[in-house]
């Protein structure tokens, strides 16, 4: 049984349901946003939350509708922000295809994520669940203040790690912590075990985010983003920081900061990426990210030997020791979410 196999067995039939529901959401008369809706399915998605929803409802209970809604919900956040980003960044790509953005135009973007963002409070309350409902309400804070901060931090000339991770554990790791959490709320798990859920997401959404920064130092163009993307944006990245901390070299500092400035050339970007590589960025980011994997582990320790604990270990390895060339390939085909 391969690993994508093995993740979705104990929820294939709650995977069937949750797609029928994320189906029926997307449903509009207008042309428009119908259009746009189109365009951001054709890039198939991995349902990557989705299922670490039904994981964690399943680990504590049976699968309910208030389940189903929550799923749905924070899938269709992740999409609404993902769309949001794009404008922010001022990005025309996403996963390999043109964003929503440079499809149709900035106010059409902004206009078709409150779309979305607003479905999700729709799906929310579907649940007639107030925790899970203050969940995604804190959930969408946390994304904003993220976004607020990284940009923030792009005009702040220190190279501080503690910042890079108050920054992805806004953007990214409080996204997965959420949909652990509210799974193990739907199906009514204790406080403790609420909370042990959502510090296990957390833990996969820093293991995320750290490995798609280090995928962003490769040459191949198969993870849907180009080399060096982050920092053409202005973006320095763990690898990096590292580097810049325990490595004191003038010429490398200077790049970085026209790099935060956003007034690095090219060669210059190459120049700090090889020099962050060449010194060991890339091998102590990945050490941290195997740490949290291993903390995340530490957490399921203590469980019983079911199914639903072995496909969320999988998942865990999924996020974290996946190759670069397996990283574009989805768990399972379908044609109802955004790629990311």
């Amino acid at each position: 049984m391969d690993n994508s196999s093995l993740i979705k067995s104990p929820i294939s039939e709650e995977l069937e349901d949750f797609k029928k529901l994320f189906e029926s959401t997307l449903s509009s008369s207008n042309l428009l946003l119908n259009s746009v809706i189109a365009h951001i399915r054709q890039k198939n998605g991995k349902m990557m939350r989705p299922i670490l929803v039904l994981l964690a409802a399943k680990l504590f209970g049976k699968v309910c509708p208030a389940t189903l809604h929550a799923a749905v919900a924070l899938e269709l956040l992740h999409n609404a922000s993902l769309v949001h980003d794009d404008v922010v960044d001022e990005s025309t790509e996403r996963r390999g295809q043109l964003s929503v953005n440079a499809i149709f135009n900035n106010k059409v973007a902004v206009l078709a994520g409150d779309y979305l963002l607003a479905t999700a409070l729709v799906q929310v309350g579907m649940t007639r669940n107030h925790d899970i409902i203050d969940i995604v309400s804190c959930l969408g804070q946390d994304l904003a203040d993220g976004e607020l901060l990284q940009l923030s931090n792009v005009s702040n000339l220190h190279f501080s790690e503690e910042v890079y991770f108050d920054v992805i554990r806004k953007k990214t790791a409080v996204l997965f912590a959420a949909c652990t959490k509210a799974g193990a709320l739907s199906v009514g798990a204790s406080d403790e075990k609420a909370e042990s859920a959502r510090l296990f997401g957390e833990y996969i959404g820093l293991c995320f985010q750290i490995k798609d920064d280090i995928f962003d130092y490769s040459e191949s163009k198969e993870i849907g983003k180009p080399t060096g993307n982050d920092m053409v944006e202005g973006k320095l990245t763990l690898p990096a920081l590292h580097v810049l901390n325990t490595v004191k070299d003038k010429t490398a500092e200077e790049i970085a900061v026209k790099i935060k400035n956003g007034e690095a050339t090219p060669g210059e970007i190459v120049h700090l990426i090889e020099f962050t590589k060449q010194n060991g960025g890339i091998e102590y980011a990945s050490q941290v990210m195997y740490d949290y994997k291993e903390k995340a582990l530490s957490l399921l320790a203590s469980l019983p030997d079911t199914e639903v604990k072995v496909a969320l270990a999988g998942y865990l390895d999924y996020v974290v020791d996946a190759e670069v060339k397996n990283e574009n390939k989805i768990l399972e085909k379908n044609n109802g979410t955004v790629s990311g």
